[in-house]
C-alpha cells in the first residue's frame, strides 16, 4: 500500500469516517470519545474555532519553514505523535507503523508505557527517534526498572503522564462491550463479524503470530493477555502519585523529562522548579475529566508565567494544520498528535499515518502562507493580550486571545 492509494483522504475528518467504517465498534470509540457526556470534546473543538489568526498582507511567503526547534532538536515541523494506547490493535504491529511514519516525517513518535509491541522492536523496526510515556506503577522498583528499560531502548525522552490519577469513566464502553481487559461476547463476535478486514488482518493475525496480545512493557512474569485481568495489583496505576516521584524520576532519567497533562499556572512552576524540561499542556483530548478547560483556556497564562525558562508544549483536538498554527501562536513552541494519527494508521498503516502527516504539513504550510508567517515564529503576531471588541471576544471566564487591534478587523477575515 502506498499514499497514493489514499488520495480520496482530503482531510483528518476524512480519515476518521474511513477508520470508524474499517475498525470494530468498540475499539473506534475507544480511540475516538471522550468521558462522561463528552461535553470536553466538542468544548477543545469550539476554542480551538474561536481562535481567529489575522494575517499581514503584502509579505513574501516564497519560502516557508516549518522547522521548529523541539527538546533540543531541530526537526522539519513542530510535531511530535502522542502516545496513544492499544495502537496495535488498530493496525498489526500499529505502534511500528507509528513510529515509521514519524521517521518519515523526521518528527519523534512516543511509545506508551500500554503499548502492544515492545519498545525494542519500534526501536530496531522504525529507525525513529523515540520518547516514552510513563504510568507510574504500584510497584516504583518496577517502575524504575522500565525506565531503565526504555533508556536502554533508545528512548530520548521520557514523558510522565499526570492527568490520570484514576481510571476515568467512559460509560460508552460498558454500553459498546469494548474495554481491557478484553472480554467475550455476543455483541463483541457481532462486531468482529461486521468487521472482517479488521478481523482478519489484525485480530486474527495477532493471534496467529503471537497470540492474543498483552501489553508488551509489563514484566514478564506478570504480563497476561488483554482477555485477562492483571495476575499482581503491582502493576496498577499508582493513585498515590506525588512530586516526590517527579523528583525521583528527574534524579533518576538522564534524558528530558516532560509532564503530561497539565492546565495550571501553579503546576507549571512547580514542574520547573523540579527541573522539568518541559510540560504538555493538555486535557487528554477530553478523555479523562469531562469539566477539565481547554488547552487554549489557559496556555497562554502559562506561556506568561513561565516566560523562556521552560519549553511548553500542548495538544487534544487537532484536526487541521490552522489548530498547529493557533497553538504555536497562543505561546506553544510544538503540538502532539494523537487521534488524528490513529485514524490514519487504522486505514493504511504507516502510509495512512503518513498520508494524515502530509496532509496537517500541507494545511499549515498553507495557514503560514495565507497569515504572512514566513516562518514559525511569525505566527505569534497575530495574537495580542490588548482587548478588542466585536464578535471575536470569547465567552465569559475564558483566557483572552481576542483579534490584535492593530492587525485587522473581525469582519475583514
Amino acid at each position: 500500500m502506498s499514499r497514493s492509494a489514499f488520495g480520496h483522504v482530503l482531510n483528518v475528518d476524512d480519515a476518521r469516517r474511513a477508520a470508524a467504517r474499517r475498525l470494530p465498534r468498540g475499539l473506534f470509540e475507544y480511540i475516538d470519545r471522550g468521558s462522561e457526556d463528552e461535553t470536553s470534546i466538542a468544548a477543545n473543538r469550539r476554542r480551538l474555532d474561536a481562535i481567529r489568526l489575522a494575517p499581514s498582507v503584502l509579505v513574501d511567503v516564497s519560502r516557508r519553514s516549518l522547522e521548529a526547534e523541539i527538546l533540543g532538536h531541530r526537526q522539519p515541523l513542530p510535531l511530535a505523535i502522542a502516545p496513544t494506547a492499544v495502537a496495535g490493535l488498530v493496525w498489526h504491529d500499529g505502534e511500528i507503523a507509528l513510529a515509521r511514519a514519524a521517521a518519515a516525517a523526521g518528527i519523534p513518535f512516543c511509545v506508551s508505557t500500554q503499548s502492544i509491541t515492545p519498545i525494542e522492536r519500534i526501536a530496531a523496526e522504525s529507525g525513529a527517534r523515540l520518547w516514552f510515556q510513563l504510568y507510574v506503577w504500584k510497584n516504583r522498583q518496577r517502575t524504575l526498572a522500565l525506565l531503565d528499560r526504555a533508556r536502554a531502548a533508545g528512548a530520548e525522552t521520557l514523558v510522565l503522564t499526570v492527568d490520570t490519577a484514576v481510571t476515568p469513566n467512559r460509560e460508552y464502553n460498558l454500553r459498546n462491550g469494548f474495554g481491557i481487559p478484553l472480554q467475550a461476547s455476543v455483541r463483541a463476535g457481532i462486531d468482529l463479524m461486521l468487521h472482517p478486514r479488521w478481523t482478519a488482518s489484525v485480530m486474527l493475525r495477532s493471534l496467529i503470530a503471537s497470540g492474543v496480545p498483552t501489553y508488551a512493557h509489563y514484566p514478564e512474569e506478570f504480563r497476561t493477555r488483554l482477555g485477562r485481568l492483571a495476575l499482581s495489583d503491582e502493576l496498577a496505576l499508582a493513585t498515590d502519585v506525588t512530586w516526590d516521584d517527579v523528583r525521583l524520576l528527574r534524579q533518576r532519567w538522564k534524558g528530558r523529562l516532560v509532564l503530561k497533562g497539565v492546565l495550571r499556572v501553579d503546576d507549571a512552576l512547580t514542574a520547573l522548579s523540579h527541573g522539568v524540561d518541559a510540560i504538555v499542556v493538555s486535557n487528554h483530548g477530553g478523555r479523562n475529566l469531562d469539566c477539565a478547560p481547554g488547552p487554549t483556556e489557559v496556555l497562554p497564562a502559562i506561556v506568561e508565567a513561565i516566560s523562556d525558562r521552560m519549553e511548553i508544549l500542548a495538544d487534544s483536538g487537532v484536526r487541521r494544520g490552522a489548530d498547529i498554527a493557533r497553538f504555536l501562536a497562543l505561546g506553544a513552541s510544538g503540538v502532539l498528535i494523537g487521534r488524528a494519527t490513529l485514524y490514519g494508521v487504522a486505514i493504511g498503516g504507516a502510509d495512512g499515518a503518513g498520508r494524515v502527516l502530509d496532509l496537517l504539513r500541507h494545511e499549515l504550510e498553507v495557514t503560514m502562507g495565507m497569515l504572512g508567517a514566513p516562518g514559525l515564529d511569525a505566527l505569534r503576531r497575530c495574537l495580542n493580550k490588548t482587548p478588542a471588541a466585536g464578535p471575536c471576544t470569547p465567552s465569559s471566564g475564558s483566557t483572552d486571545h481576542r483579534l490584535p487591534t492593530n492587525c485587522a478587523s473581525a469582519g475583514s477575515i
